[in-house]
């Protein structure tokens, strides 16, 4: 598989991604840790199926049990993380700071062997995060409270699990990608049991709310990490963060075609910050 085909693989997670808060939106009122038992046990079930499928449930045995810790604390890090921030934060500041997580892959990127960050990668970057934040805060707002300052940091933690799980992927890319579906399964278990513990059981309303989490479940939280893991893994790493800042963008257009979201000036605005800081990394790593 070509570096160029393999980047490409993984930005179908960043569209998978960006239907994430459309799906969640409909998936209402199933509580954060449900939802992810939930959406990782049709994930990993629906990557099961497909290793047995190809013939590759062989593989999984040969995978380190240090591996699929790795790629359990990862997935089932990140989603406790940016749920438990949500909670306890507005979701505009919080899933701001969560955002982080694309600009600190691109920088992070840096230190891998083989990998130099460039100047066009730093403008690049701060372009599109410019753009993101514009998204997400809808160009103004109330500013940060000190009262939510535990979300603030649970979202900052989210961001730096989902960079650092990102980055160090990149050192394991002797594990198959089938061992995803064992790392989604094992998060899907823990959150199983954390949801017991902590939580009220409230299912999915109608058959919306099931559609909307089985959608999760087959796409953002399922297909995403096996072809993410791909690109991280095999393609340019550096050009995948930063494009990853796409998905609050697409996500937003998402939202307004549904009529959830208005049209406004800051989505025109952000869609020329993002597109342009993608372009800049796109011809920085292309310039290699």
């Amino acid at each position: 598989m070509t570096r160029t085909r393999a980047t490409a693989i993984g930005f179908v997670a960043v569209l998978l991604w960006a239907l994430l808060a459309l799906l969640t939106v409909g998936s209402a009122p199933v509580p954060p840790l449900l939802l992810n038992a939930l959406c990782f046990t049709v994930g990993g079930a629906l990557g099961l199926i497909w290793v047995m499928a190809t013939g590759n449930l062989s593989q999984l045995r040969s995978v380190g049990w240090r591996v699929y810790v790795f790629g359990t604390l990862g997935l089932f890090g990140y989603h406790a993380l940016y749920f438990s921030a949500l909670r306890l934060a507005p979701a505009a500041e919080a899933g701001l700071i969560a955002y982080l997580w694309p600009l600190l892959i691109v920088l992070f990127s840096g230190l891998l062997p083989g990998e130099r960050l460039r100047r066009g990668h730093l403008v690049g970057a701060g372009l599109a995060f410019s753009g993101a934040a514009l998204i997400i805060t809808g160009g103004g707002g109330p500013g940060f409270q000190t009262q939510f300052l535990p979300g603030y940091g649970l979202a900052m933690l989210c961001a730096l699990t989902w960079s650092g799980y990102s980055v160090l992927s990149r050192r394991l890319g002797n594990a198959p990608t089938s061992s995803v579906a064992i790392f989604c399964l094992a998060t899907a278990a823990a959150s199983w049991g954390l949801h017991f513990m902590v939580e009220e059981t409230v299912w999915p309303r109608d058959t919306l709310g099931w559609a909307s989490t089985l959608a999760l479940g087959l796409g953002p939280v399922g297909l995403a990490f096996y072809v993410w893991d791909i690109g991280v893994k095999r393609g340019d790493i550096q050009l995948l963060g930063t494009s990853s800042y796409a998905a609050p963008l697409l996500s937003t257009l998402v939202l307004v075609i549904s009529g959830i979201a208005a049209p406004s000036w800051v989505l025109a605005i952000s869609a020329l910050l993002i597109t342009g800081g993608a372009l800049l990394a796109a011809r920085a790593s292309f310039a290699a």
